[in-house]
């Protein structure tokens, strides 16, 4: 194992000027004109193999500000537990507030700032992989990096505060409170626009990790993609996918892309297939707490999302029945098409943005008021005046007819708040493959 001193000697190499050494290897106009061929976006690949870069010349122009510790300590009041947000593979996650003048052309607001944890899944390439992604990519529905941290061995990331958390603690935690449908759409359409503006870019980008707990909901409830640590270049030219380690949240990742570590986009689109699946649910992509049949989610709910009765039994019980059922249905179609086995059979993300945008203004058959158990129908009229024996006899129904009764809504098969049910944790997993698949 590599001691810290050699660690960070390599960090060097790789990043030179991060370091305050500023690095060697020409002038700064040289460095900036290696990096940025064409004026195009700087890939990963673009800036891991100089081994002499100055981080911040090679994103000149992005916007980022370079933080020091004793500032994002300052802004975190000291990293103290009361700001603490949560934690993932990267690391632990806090609030923070940047006054005025903390840093020039940095107005006063709150950001989330991220620490990377040594021991943690992921280290200082998914840290380099954020900075360098989310440093040039700019859309509505990503978050917005501020800026980071990288001095000495410490590598931190500063983004702008997003207010209502993560799309999963809502829907499988009910905080503040169960989200309604026309949220849940919204939400799902931001999120496949963020996709979609990945994907199509002139030099694409793989997002491969996505997932309930990477998207983040702002005070509007807007959706944005997070945490890009696992990103990756797209294939270009005649290549066909990228090979590289299996990594990420088990549950949501492409067959194909466990089986063989060929990476492409439609690895993303079966991603977000399981995370629609989930909003329309709100089951766990995998929950161990359930029964054996219905533990994976996408092979417990996808028969059933082409039958609408199915899924009207299957979609989630908290919403209580008020969403449209015209516009759940058509969703659920999306759904079932991302998920197809076959990566050619599904929809590139823009088409799934074409297909789910014009359900947000299906609202005429939302129902007026909480679906529940139909009882007994009981009619009450007014007593009629008494008419001859001859009519009474002839309307006197037969023995044999039976009368119909309204059917009752089958009950939903779990209830929330269950044992395990708020607390459990994402297992975040890397497949070793034979020597040959792996790649950086």
């Amino acid at each position: 194992m590599r001691t810290r001193k050699e660690k960070a000697s390599a960090w060097r190499s790789l990043l030179g000027g991060c370091f305050g050494g500023g690095g060697g290897g020409g002038s700064k106009g040289d460095r900036q004109r290696k990096v940025r061929p064409g004026g195009g976006r700087l890939s990963f690949t673009d800036l891991s193999g100089a081994a002499d870069q100055d981080l911040s010349v090679s994103l000149v122009g992005s916007n980022l500000h370079v933080f020091s510790v004793a500032e994002l300590k300052d802004a975190t009041r000291g990293f103290d537990s009361g700001n603490f947000l949560g934690e993932g593979g990267f690391g632990p996650v806090y609030k923070g507030f940047v006054g005025d003048g903390v840093k020039k052309g940095l107005k006063p607001q709150a950001i989330a700032v991220k620490l990377w944890d040594p021991e943690g899944a992921q280290g200082h390439k998914e840290w380099l992989a954020e900075v360098i992604f989310l440093g040039q990519l700019r859309h509505p529905n990503l978050v917005k990096l501020v800026g980071y941290c990288c001095e000495d061995e410490h590598r931190l990331l500063v983004y702008e505060y997003m207010e209502h958390g993560s799309l999963e603690n809502h829907l499988f935690k009910q905080i503040p409170a169960v989200l309604p449908w026309s949220t849940r759409l919204n939400i799902a359409v931001g999120a496949a626009k963020g996709l979609a503006f990945l994907h199509d870019a002139e030099k694409p980008v793989i997002y491969r990790d996505f997932k309930a707990s990477n998207i983040l909901l702002d005070s509007d409830y807007k959706a944005k993609l997070s945490d890009f640590g696992l990103a990756k270049d797209g294939p270009e030219g005649d290549d066909t996918h990228v090979s590289t380690r299996v990594m990420g949240t088990h549950g949501y990742a492409a067959p194909e892309y466990i089986m063989t570590g060929h990476l492409t986009a439609k690895s993303d689109v079966y991603s977000f297939g399981v995370v629609l699946l989930e909003i329309l649910t709100g089951r766990r992509s995998v929950d161990k707490t359930r029964p054996s049949r219905e533990q994976n989610l996408v092979d417990f709910a996808r028969p059933c999302l082409k039958d609408p009765l199915k899924l009207a039994r299957i979609m989630d019980p908290a919403m209580e029945g008020q969403y449209s059922a015209r516009a759940a249905q058509s969703a659920a179609l999306v759904a079932y098409r991302c998920l197809s086995s076959s990566p050619k059979n599904r929809p590139d993300m823009s088409a799934v943005v074409e297909a789910l945008e014009p359900l947000l203004g299906l609202k005429d058959d939302v129902p007026l008021g909480p679906v529940g158990p139909v009882g007994p129908l009981v009619l009450f009229v007014a007593a009629p005046e008494a008419a001859p024996a001859e009519e009474r006899k002839e309307r006197t129904p037969r023995k044999d007819v039976r009368r119909r009764r309204p059917m009752s809504p089958k009950a939903s098969p779990r209830k929330r708040g269950g044992a395990g049910a708020g607390g459990q944790k994402e297992e975040f997993w890397v497949w070793h493959l034979p020597a040959e698949q792996k790649a950086a």
